[in-house]
């Protein structure tokens, strides 16, 4: 996608306060609604954490935190989160949490490095969430389940929505349909993987694209995933590579495939070691998450983050994600959305 695209006469449905006031409604009712489905308790969580531990995320393991030295850490260096991947793991041990629950957070980060465009902003506001689960339930079938709850609670809060306000008409489809990378690439073997997911986002509505971060038949990835969080190299039993996924939808606004939720099933000890193998970054081993990690003491969890101004942005058919968040845009940005009529925060 281009740094902007505006869309051929395109109006907001809402006004101004009518969008904050719709705002508050989808985050109010997506989280309950949320929580409910995955049994969830709401949990508070940092916006810094030390350096050198491995708690922060390293997304693809390019992007840089924002990093500081801190005077409450005897001059420690400490970084602004950029998800809380890897910390809701490390806090569902502290809290002992059992099999079948979890936790979710407002998660506010910092991303720096993030290339600007319609739907991405160096401001990151989502839902994180992360639950234990058993040994028995690493499998494509646990995995697929959970999705289909994450999406009972986007189709609740759509028509809730709809309710609220109605002139924002229920647009998503009823179901959300399941394809594994390496059944895409097979489907669409001369498309780049933006491109095929635009394909496969058009034709069903609503797609989980599994087995992200893995090197499909033909050497490449579908997009990169850092190590040390989803699994994405363990065979299943369905013969397919990868325990994660991302869930993707039509957005009808920007016509293209608009991504919702970044999730799975989390690394295990086998896991963590032949991916941190792959990707070339064994030096992980003796960070302090890796290593309870390595010794087993982390529970076994599955977990991911569900974009809060991605969804308010969708559901309220927005053309830009500045028009539901308050986040920092080029001044050339500023000025082409202004002159379209398309307010800013």
């Amino acid at each position: 996608m281009k740094q902007l695209f505006l869309p051929k006469d395109y109006h907001s449905s809402l006004d101004v306060w009518q969008t904050e006031k719709a705002i508050k409604f989808i985050k109010d009712t997506f989280q309950l609604a949320l929580a409910a489905e995955l049994k969830l308790r709401r949990i508070t969580a940092p916006i810094v954490v030390p350096s050198g531990m491995g708690l922060n995320d390293n997304l693809n393991g390019t992007e840089q935190p924002v990093s500081f030295e801190a005077r409450v850490l005897s001059g420690r260096r400490a970084e602004i989160v950029q998800s809380l991947a890897k910390w809701k793991r490390y806090a569902l041990w502290r809290h002992h949490i059992r099999p079948g629950m979890g936790i979710y957070t407002d998660m506010n980060a910092l991303r720096p490095d993030e290339t600007i465009d319609n739907i991405h902003s160096v401001y990151v506001d989502q839902w994180d969430w992360e639950k234990v689960i058993t040994p028995e339930e690493r499998t494509p079938e646990r995995l697929q389940l959970c999705v289909e709850r994450i999406y009972a609670a986007l189709k609740r809060t759509e028509f809730l929505l709809s309710e609220q306000f109605p002139v924002l008409h229920p647009f998503l489809p009823d179901q959300i349909h399941f394809m594994h990378a390496e059944e895409l690439r097979r489907r669409y073997p001369d498309l780049s993987a933006k491109e095929r997911e635009n394909r496969i986002a058009k034709e069903y509505g609503a797609v989980f694209i599994r087995g992200i971060g893995g090197v499909l038949a033909d050497g490449t990835l579908h997009d990169d995933r850092s190590p040390d969080y989803d699994d994405w190299s363990t065979i299943a039993s369905d013969g397919l590579m990868g325990l994660n996924g991302d869930i993707i939808v039509w957005n009808p606004v920007l016509q293209s495939a608009f991504e919702i939720s970044s999730m799975g099933i989390r690394v295990n000890r086998e896991a963590l070691e032949r991916q941190l193998k792959i990707r070339g970054t064994e030096e992980r081993k003796q960070l302090y998450f890796h290593s309870l990690l390595l010794e087993d003491k982390l529970p076994q969890t599955m977990g991911g983050g569900i974009g809060q101004s991605r969804l308010c942005m969708l559901l309220l058919q927005k053309c830009h994600i500045g028009e539901v968040q308050a986040g920092l845009w080029p001044e050339e940005v500023m000025r082409e959305c202004e002159q379209a009529g398309v307010f800013l925060f």
